[in-house]
C-alpha cells in the first residue's frame, strides 16, 4: 500500500536500541517503513511532511498523572508557585473568584506550595476566612496529599475541634484549635463534602485535559486514582468521552483501592490487553504521603523531626495487595519513602510477585540499592516522576539533608539495572511539559538551579526512552507503542527543534509542534497538516 503520510528532511528516533533513521512512512494508523523502503511507498496522494530540520519521536506516554483531576483544576483557582508567592496574592485570588460565586459555593483553590510562599508556611483557616467570608474555601497543597480549609468549608465536611482523626490522616490543631490543615486520609472528610461533579462536567475535563496533553506531545495516558473525585460517575465519564469521540489519549486507567476508594465495588476485571483508546487493569492504594509535606514515610527522621506518616499498618497492607494481586490486578502503589517502600516491597513479596504481573511502585523516590535488587528479581517496577526533582529538589535538601536529596529518583541507577523507570509527572501535582521533565533528567537541576546527584542523569536518548517505550511497558503496550518500527502505531510527536542535539538548556524551550495519534492529528501548532 502507498503512503498515507511520509515524513523525512529531519531525524527520526525510532527508540533507544535501533536509533535514527530518515524517513519514516505511515498508513492505516501505523508505521509502514522506514528509511529507503519509506521512500518507496510514496505515491500520488501520499502527503509530504517536511521535518525542515526538526525530530520526530515516539508521542510521549504519560505514566502517572491524574488526567480527570488536572481538567477539573482547569477551572479551580491557580495557586502554583510559578504564579503565587506571597500570602497576599493567593488570598487575593481566592477573593476575585468567591467574588464571581453566590455565597455558600464552594471555592477550591489547586497547587499552593508553602515552601515557596513569602510566610514559609501553610495558610491559616482564618486567612482563608479574610478572603472569601461566605463561601466554602479548601486549596490543595501542590502534592495533592494536603490542604487548608476555612471555617465553612470546616463546617460543611463536619470537622469540628473533637472530631476524631481518621487512621492514616491528620486533622491539624494547635492549642487545642483547628488549624485548616488537612492531611492524607483525612481529606476524605473534605471530599465527601464538596458537590460532586455532574457527568457533563467529568467529560468536559477528560476532554479539556486530553487537549492540553496534546500540545505537549502525548498520545497515551494514565489516570492514576480514579474516582477519588466523583466515585464510580468517573468510570462512566471515560466510557463517555470515548463513546463520543472526546478521548485524546489512549487511556491507561488505574483505580483507587483504598477502601474509601472504587475498586472493590467497580464490577470491572482487568482489561490489560491492548486495545485501540480504553484499558484498565491496575489498583492504587496509598502507603504514605509526600517528602515536600513530611509526609511521607521514613526509616531516618526529617530535619525537622519525626517519619513521615504510614497511611496503613502492615497487617493491613499485605491484606489489601495480596486481594488485588489474586484478583489480577496489577498493583500500582504509591511508596515514596524508604519506610513506606519497604512496606510495599514486602507485600508484594507476600502477595506472590513475579516479573509476568509488573507491579509497580508509585513515585519510589528514597529506595536504598538492597530495595532496588529485591524489586528488580520479582519485576517491580519504578515509575518515578524526575521533575519533582526540578519542582522540589530544593525543598528535599531542607527536609531530608543533602545525602537524600542527591540519591533521591535514581534514573540512572534504575536504567542501568534495567528497571524500565517510567518517566512520568503526576499532574496536577508538578507541571506536565515533558521537557522541563527531560531537562530535569539529563542535567538533575532544580528550578533554583542546585544540582542534586548529578552521577544520576541520563543521556537525553535514554531519557526520551523512559518517557516512551518504558511508559508502555508499565502498562503492557510496548508491542504497540513507544517506538516507531513497522507495524507500531503511528503515535508520533514532531517537535520544534532536534532535541538529541544541541545544549540541555534548549529543551526548556522545546515545543511539540504536531501530535499524531494513529496517524490522527491532535495538535498542529502551525497548521501543516490542515
Amino acid at each position: 500500500m502507498n503512503a498515507e503520510l511520509l515524513f523525512a528532511g529531519g531525524r527520526i528516533f525510532r527508540g533507544l536500541a535501533a536509533g535514527f533513521t530518515d524517513a519514516m512512512a505511515v498508513g492505516d494508523g501505523r508505521v509502514l517503513a522506514l528509511g529507503a523502503e519509506a521512500r518507496a511507498l510514496a505515491g500520488p496522494d501520499t502527503r509530504h511532511v517536511d521535518l525542515a530540520g526538526r525530530v520526530a519521536i515516539p508521542a510521549f506516554n504519560e505514566a502517572h498523572m491524574h488526567l480527570l483531576a488536572f481538567g477539573l483544576g482547569l477551572t479551580q483557582v491557580n495557586l502554583r508557585a510559578e504564579q503565587v508567592t506571597t500570602l497576599a496574592e493567593l488570598r487575593s485570588r481566592l477573593g476575585a473568584a468567591a467574588a464571581q460565586k453566590q455565597p455558600g459555593e464552594w471555592v477550591l483553590g489547586r497547587g499552593y506550595d508553602h515552601a515557596a510562599l513569602d510566610i514559609n508556611r501553610h495558610p491559616t483557616m482564618a486567612e482563608l476566612d479574610e478572603a472569601a467570608p461566605h463561601n466554602p474555601v479548601f486549596i490543595t497543597r501542590t502534592c495533592g496529599h494536603m490542604g487548608v480549609a476555612n471555617s465553612a468549608a470546616l463546617r460543611a465536611a463536619g470537622i469540628g475541634h473533637n472530631t476524631p482523626t481518621p487512621e492514616g490522616g491528620v486533622i491539624e490543631r494547635r492549642d487545642g484549635r483547628l488549624t485548616g490543615l488537612i492531611q492524607e486520609r483525612a481529606l476524605t472528610l473534605i471530599k465527601a463534602a464538596v458537590p460532586t461533579p455532574s457527568l457533563a462536567r467529568l467529560v468536559d475535563a477528560i476532554e479539556a485535559g486530553g487537549r492540553h496533553l496534546a500540545t505537549l506531545g502525548f498520545a497515551s495516558a494514565t489516570d492514576m486514582n480514579l474516582g477519588m473525585n466523583a466515585d464510580l460517575l468517573e468510570v462512566a465519564a471515560y466510557e463517555q468521552a470515548l463513546a463520543e469521540g472526546r478521548l485524546q489519549q489512549r487511556m491507561w486507567l488505574v483505580l483507587a483501592a483504598n477502601p474509601e476508594g472504587i475498586a472493590h465495588k467497580a464490577g470491572l476485571s482487568p482489561m490489560r490487553e491492548p486495545s485501540p483508546m480504553l484499558r484498565w487493569g491496575a489498583v492504587k492504594v496509598f502507603a504514605d504521603g509526600s517528602a515536600g509535606g513530611l509526609t511521607a514515610a521514613f526509616q531516618d527522621p526529617y530535619i525537622q523531626g519525626g517519619t513521615g506518616v504510614f497511611t496503613f499498618s502492615d497487617s493491613e497492607m499485605e491484606s489489601l495487595l495480596k486481594t488485588y494481586h489474586d484478583q489480577g490486578w496489577q498493583l500500582d502503589i504509591h511508596a515514596i519513602g524508604d519506610a513506606a517502600i519497604e512496606q510495599v516491597l514486602h507485600a508484594m513479596e507476600l502477595a506472590g510477585a513475579t516479573p509476568v504481573h509488573r507491579h509497580r511502585i508509585e513515585h519510589c523516590g528514597f529506595v536504598n540499592r538492597h530495595q532496588r535488587r529485591r524489586m528488580l528479581a520479582r519485576g517491580i517496577i519504578p515509575v518515578p516522576q524526575p521533575i519533582f526533582m526540578y519542582e522540589f529538589g530544593d525543598l528535599y535538601v531542607e527536609n531530608l539533608g543533602l545525602a537524600r536529596a542527591e540519591a533521591a529518583y535514581p534514573m540512572r541507577t534504575w536504567m542501568d539495572e534495567g528497571a524500565h523507570p517510567s518517566a512520568s509527572s503526576d499532574a496536577p501535582v508538578s507541571t506536565p511539559d515533558p521537557f522541563l521533565n527531560l531537562f530535569t533528567m539529563v542535567t538533575r537541576q532544580t528550578n533554583r538551579g542546585t544540582v542534586l546527584g548529578a552521577a544520576e542523569a541520563v543521556t537525553i536518548e535514554e531519557a526520551v526512552h523512559a518517557y516512551t517505550f518504558n511508559a508502555a511497558y508499565s502498562t503492557f503496550a510496548e508491542t504497540t507503542r513507544g517506538t516507531l518500527e513497522p507495524g507500531m502505531d503511528a503515535d508520533i510527536a514532531i517537535l520544534s527543534r532536534d532535541i538529541f542535539a544541541g545544549p540541555a538548556e534548549a529543551l526548556c524551550d522545546t515545543r511539540a509542534d504536531i501530535t499524531l495519534r494513529g496517524g490522527v492529528v491532535l495538535h498542529d501548532r502551525h497548521g501543516e497538516l490542515a
